[in-house]
């Protein structure tokens, strides 16, 4: 019977965990960032973007670090501040985590108060 590995990251919390050694892709986020605002604000330029009072936002292969979080965040103040330019109320946000199963998403959850 043939054996087969699945990867996965490490668990949220210590030495070798994934939010202890993300620096490089927390680097490539920051340096997207700037292109992930304009595709938002693209987005809020279109009428039909905000009729919704509800925006979800889904992270398929979210890290269990602060990384996913912090996109997220980006996101949702982009949303917010252009709502307030323009005068609308921001729409409520649902957010959807989805990773593999193996996944630490407690320590994802753990690190909300800090967003």
């Amino acid at each position: 019977m043939e054996v087969r590995r699945v990867l996965h990251m490490n668990g949220g919390e210590g030495e070798a965990s994934y939010a202890s050694n993300s620096s490089f892709q927390r680097t490539v986020l920051t340096m997207v960032k700037p292109i992930l605002e304009e595709t938002v604000l693209d987005l809020i330029g279109d009428q039909t973007f905000l009729q919704s009072e509800v925006l979800r936002i889904a992270d398929l292969g979210c890290s269990t670090g602060p990384n996913s979080l912090s996109v997220i965040t980006n996101i949702i103040d982009t949303i917010t501040m252009a709502c307030k330019r323009l005068h609308r109320q921001p729409p409520e946000f649902q957010v959807f985590l989805n990773d593999l199963t193996g996944n630490d998403f407690n320590t994802a959850f753990k690190s909300l108060p800090s967003f």
